[in-house]
């Protein structure tokens, strides 16, 4: 097996073991190769089938998650009322796993969040100042759908409560 193969199963090691996604910083650290080495592994391995994530706060291997239920919320709100919305949902038990909005000349955009607490809310938060980049749903004013997993159903229901006392349900909005 050449250094190649053997870095990369080292790479799908690292991310099978970790609990929160690991930057491809941290990863090329612990590899002993660039950043864009780890970048061109995780392209390999994605071409082979891995199912490796990318998200705002690193790379992570998608876990079998049967225990797990999953729904779509479709919500609108200004940029201003992300950290409310987020919070709304991690606070009642949910994660939010993408974002996605339905733009009218590239279809559906889907962006990785992977945010299940309060303090991944602020890393996405800061993210988003420090790149100065703009929100998925900025692009269908404010419209957007959200990809929510718990593990009671009950989870649904705080979380559905709290989004529509907020006015963020876009099935409650005209």
């Amino acid at each position: 097996m050449n250094s190649a193969n053997e870095r990369r199963k080292n790479l799908l090691k690292l991310l099978g073991k970790a609990e929160q996604p690991i930057t491809g910083a941290e990863l090329a650290r612990k590899l002993g190769v660039s950043r864009q080495v780890v970048v061109q592994d995780v392209a390999v391995l994605r071409a082979q089938g891995e199912q490796i994530l990318a998200t705002p706060r690193g790379y992570l291997v998608m876990k079998s998650s049967s225990r797990k239920l999953r729904r779509t919320i479709a919500c609108r709100h200004n940029e201003a009322e992300i950290k409310d919305e987020l919070y709304a949902i991690v606070d009642h038990g949910g994660k939010v796993i993408d974002v996605t909005v339905e733009h009218p000349l590239y279809g559906e955009i889907r962006g990785l969040l992977m945010i299940n607490s309060r303090y991944d809310v602020g890393q996405f938060l800061k993210a988003l100042e420090r790149t100065r980049a703009r929100p998925l749903a900025l692009l269908t004013y404010g419209v957007h759908l959200h990809t929510v997993e718990v593990e009671d159903p009950a989870d649904f229901e705080r979380i559905h409560k709290a989004l529509k006392a907020r006015g963020f349900l876009l099935e409650d909005r005209g």
